[in-house]
């Protein structure tokens, strides 16, 4: 059985040479070209225990993720916008020994090393790095054997092969390129980069790249709303639609499988701890047979056959609404720095995943993360459905609901919509039908777009300072 992370790859090339599997900035790259040049570089980056990549789509990041693998490596993705002093506090963290960067002239730029290691499947592959409660990142290593149990429910599932097309969405330092890449070439496809640009128009890029698996966050959804792009079957290329990172609603890939009609929508989930994504649910073809949820959030499905979940109540006892807890061998061992690890774990092995769950019509419903329940004066509200309901308002595009602190000290709700023709008001008046007086937002604060944080996600950070302020 394979387990080192590299041979996922080299299997396909060795089977699938003369096919493309990398097209990124106009330069496309066979499955033998691409092995090439990743050996060719892992020969100089032999006996190094940890390498940091600073590179981003570009053939110099892809070369060097899988040469960093072949030389026996634990490879770190490091983004190259992030800020300095964030960057140099993970290569601290993570005892990163080599620097991958990019030249001028697109080349890889090193520090040579010397000797050669074998790599067992307990070996850390690579080790990404989520924001932490504290401010400080925190890292996750993920072994060749969590990823090799994550391809075993994966990889074949799609039906990808040579002539596929697979987008490469996410960043390298975001655990959904694991995905991208190790599941396009252990099948032979083609992994498929954008450049940042092009992500802002999710429909024209689809088309222009002729994408035919895509995997993305749900808010690029938004980005092609907001162009008026998603027009009936306007993305005739796409087999394949999955949608992951944060809550899916329901309603915006309902406009993504209008466009898309001949695409099958998956949604899956998963904390980067259990190896990217460790529960799915394919939505059925025809949208009118599409579930109902209580927050208007697509289900997150079932768990994978090789893992195991659990969901407790607020007392540690089981539930059928509560924490949802997994186990198995996609679970991590812990985090790089053991002091993460306090609270994170449950008797049994069970990771504890800090979202809360319930099982409707035999399938896990997300109700958002046990940190979105707030308690204001008194009441405890759920701020996943304040924004069920702002979402199903005429106009809103996207809705985020926060507690921020009031005058007195206390904690008050606020809002932040996006959409066309949203005035607060007309919001207020809405919502007040909808929902009770302690569950309305003090304010509601309308943007033309969500900021989103470097993986693509709502930044519910960046939103409570400036709702806070």
């Amino acid at each position: 059985m394979t387990e080192h992370a590299y041979d996922w790859f080299a299997r396909s090339a060795d089977t699938f040479g003369d096919s493309t599997a990398l097209e990124v900035a106009g330069e496309a790259l066979t499955y033998a070209e691409l092995r090439d040049r990743a050996e060719l570089l892992a020969g100089r980056l032999a006996g190094t225990r940890r390498i940091g990549l600073l590179a981003s789509r570009s053939v110099t990041a892809y070369v060097g993720y899988l040469a960093a693998l072949r030389a026996g490596a634990t490879v770190v993705p490091l983004n190259p916008e992030h800020p300095a002093p964030r960057t140099r506090g993970v290569v601290e963290a993570a005892g990163i020994d080599l620097l991958i960067t990019e030249s001028a002239d697109g080349a890889p730029e090193i520090v040579p090393a010397a000797g050669a290691r074998e790599v067992v499947p307990d070996d850390i592959a690579y080790i990404i790095f989520t924001s932490g409660s504290t401010g400080t990142p925190k890292g996750v290593p993920t072994t060749h054997g969590n990823l090799a149990a994550y391809l075993r429910q994966v990889a074949s599932r799609y039906g990808i092969g040579p002539g596929s097309r697979v987008s490469g969405n996410f960043e390298l330092t975001f655990d959904g390129s694991v995905h991208d890449l190790f599941v396009a070439w252990s099948q032979g496809g083609a992994l498929v980069v954008p450049q940042r640009g092009q992500l802002l128009a999710p429909v024209r890029m689809v088309n222009a790249l002729r994408i035919t698996h895509w995997f993305s966050v749900p808010s690029l959804i938004s980005f092609a709303a907001r162009l008026g792009s998603l027009e009936p079957a306007s993305m005739p290329t796409l087999e394949w639609s999955l949608f992951g990172g944060e809550a899916v609603p329901l309603d915006a890939v309902r406009r993504w499988k209008a466009a898309a009609p001949g695409s099958e929508v998956e949604i899956v989930y998963g904390p980067t701890e259990l190896t990217v994504t460790c529960t799915s649910y394919r939505l059925p073809a025809d949208p009118a047979d599409w579930p109902d949820t209580p927050n208007g959030i697509a289900p997150i499905g079932t768990c994978y056959p090789e893992l195991e979940h659990l969901v407790l109540d607020d007392d540690g006892a089981p539930a059928d609404c509560g924490e949802l807890c997994l186990r198995g061998p996609q679970r991590f061992g812990g985090y790089l720095d053991p002091a993460n690890d306090e609270g994170r774990f449950a008797p049994g092995g069970w990771y504890r995943t800090g979202d809360r769950v319930a099982v409707q019509d035999g399938v896990l419903i997300h109700l958002g993360r046990t940190d979105q329940q707030v308690k204001v004066r008194g009441h405890r509200i759920e701020l996943g459905e304040i924004e069920a309901v702002l979402r199903q308002l005429p106009g809103v595009r996207d809705a985020i609901a926060l507690a921020v602190p009031a005058d007195d000290g206390s904690l008050e709700l606020a809002a932040a919509v996006s959409g066309t023709e949203c005035a607060p008001e007309r919001l207020y008046a809405a919502l007040g039908d909808r929902l009770p007086p302690y569950m309305l937002p003090r304010r509601i604060t309308v943007l033309d777009q969500l900021p989103l944080n470097a993986n693509g996600k709502v930044d519910r950070r960046a939103l409570h300072a400036e709702l806070g302020s």
